[in-house]
C-alpha cells in the first residue's frame, strides 16, 4: 500500500473504490495529489466492521481525503442493513407536512441527525443530500427523492434536515442546481434538456438556494441544458455558476459537480476535458464514478491546482466532531429520541 499522504491540501478529484476493501490500485489513486475526495457505493458496504474497516484504510493512505456517500434515504441509501436505519424517501417528510407542519418539521431534523450520526460512526465526512429538486411529478429519477412541489415547503424542510446533520457533525449539499425535478430525461443515461426562462426557474426551482443562506455548505449542479440561459449543462456554464449561484445568489460553499461519467456529461468531451471546462466554470470539485479506467485516465491528464479559496472551503465540509462509535451511539439521548420520533410518524420499520 502507498505511503501515506497528508497535509490537507486536497486536490479536485473525488472518485470512488473498487469493492468492499481497498486494492493496490484504490490505494495508488487516493493518494494522487490531485485526489481530494472518496466517495461510497453500496458495492462498498457489507457490514458496519467492514465499512468501518475501508474508511480507516482510506485514512491510512490519505488522511486529507474527503470520504463521501450519497445517501439520502428511501431509494438513495447505500447502506441499509446491519444497524444502519432504512430512512424513508423525502416525499413522506413533504406528505407529512401537508398534514401537520410542526411534526414535519422535527421529523427532518430527525432524520437529518440519524442519517449524520450513523455515517460518522463509520468515520464518513459528507452525505450528498439534501436533494432539493421541485417535485413537478414528471422524473422518475427524482421523483420521491424530492421533498415537495412547493419550494418554500422544500427549503422549510431542507433547513431542518440540515440542522440535524450539523448537531451529528456533519455538512450538507443541495442538488442538483438550478433543477432538475421538470425534465423527465435522467441524466444518469440521457441529456436533459429544459426550455424554460430563467426568470421561471429562478422564480420556482432555484428559490432554496437562495433561501437556504448559509445553511447551505455545498452544492451539486444538474447535468441539465436550459437552453434559453445558457448552451452547456449547468455544472458547465459560468453563467449559471459564478453569475447566478455565487454572485446573484451569494453561495459562499463549494461546488462539485456531478458524475462526468454520466451521460449527461457527455457534451463536455472527454473525462478530462469534463472536468476541466466544470473547473473552468466555477466547480471546486469534480466527481469521477464507475469506472476506474476514466479515474486514471482523468489523474494522468489533468493539469490543474485547486486554488485557495476552494481549499478553505472544502475544508468546511469535514467531520465537525470526533463521532461516537456504533455502541456509544445507540446509547445517547439524542439519536435514541430521534428515532423514537420517526417510528411515531411510522417513518421507520
Amino acid at each position: 500500500m502507498n505511503k501515506k499522504v497528508s497535509g490537507k491540501r486536497p486536490g479536485p478529484v473525488v472518485l470512488d473504490v473498487v469493492g468492499k476493501e481497498l486494492t493496490a490500485d484504490d490505494a495508488r489513486r487516493i493518494a494522487h495529489p490531485l485526489t481530494g475526495g472518496v466517495i461510497l457505493f453500496a458495492r462498498n458496504f457489507e457490514s458496519r466492521a467492514q465499512l468501518v474497516a475501508l474508511t480507516r484504510a482510506i485514512r491510512e493512505v490519505r488522511d486529507d481525503a474527503l470520504i463521501c456517500i450519497d445517501h439520502e434515504g428511501g431509494r438513495v441509501q447505500r447502506a441499509k442493513t446491519d444497524g444502519f436505519t432504512h430512512l424513508p424517501a423525502m416525499s413522506r417528510l413533504g406528505a407529512l407536512w401537508d398534514r401537520d407542519v410542526l411534526a414535519a418539521t422535527k421529523v427532518a431534523m430527525a432524520c437529518g441527525y440519524v442519517l449524520a450520526a450513523e455515517l460518522r460512526a463509520c468515520d464518513i465526512d459528507l452525505s450528498f443530500t439534501p436533494v432539493l429538486d421541485l417535485d413537478y411529478g414528471r422524473s422518475g429519477v427524482i421523483g420521491d427523492r424530492a421533498f415537495h412541489a412547493d419550494p418554500r415547503v422544500v427549503t422549510m424542510l431542507a433547513n431542518h434536515l440540515t440542522h440535524g446533520l450539523l448537531l451529528a457533525g456533519m455538512a450538507n449539499c443541495g442538488k442538483h442546481f438550478p433543477g432538475h425535478g421538470y425534465v423527465e430525461a435522467d441524466s444518469h443515461v440521457a441529456i436533459p434538456v429544459d426550455e424554460r426562462g430563467l426568470d421561471e426557474i429562478l422564480s420556482q426551482d432555484a428559490r432554496p438556494y437562495d433561501w437556504m443562506g448559509p445553511a447551505l455548505a455545498s452544492v451539486m449542479p444538474a447535468h441539465v441544458i436550459y437552453p434559453t440561459v445558457d448552451p452547456s449543462p449547468a455544472g458547465f456554464s459560468r453563467y449559471w455558476l459564478q453569475d447566478i449561484l455565487r454572485t446573484q445568489l451569494g453561495f459562499e460553499g463549494v461546488i462539485f459537480s456531478d458524475d462526468l461519467s454520466m451521460e449527461g456529461a457527455s457534451v463536455a468531451g472527454t473525462v478530462t476535458q469534463a472536468a476541466r471546462a466544470a473547473l473552468e466554470a466555477g466547480c471546486d470539485m469534480v466527481l469521477i464514478c464507475n469506472h476506474p479506467d476514466r479515474a486514471d485516465q482523468l489523474l494522468n491528464e489533468l493539469d490543474v491546482s485547486i486554488g485557495k479559496a476552494s481549499q478553505r472551503r472544502i475544508r468546511k465540509l469535514f467531520g465537525r466532531r470526533k463521532p461516537l462509535d456504533w455502541n456509544k451511539l445507540q446509547q445517547e439521548g439524542e439519536y435514541r429520541a430521534a428515532l423514537r420520533l420517526l417510528k411515531e410518524h411510522d417513518l421507520i420499520a
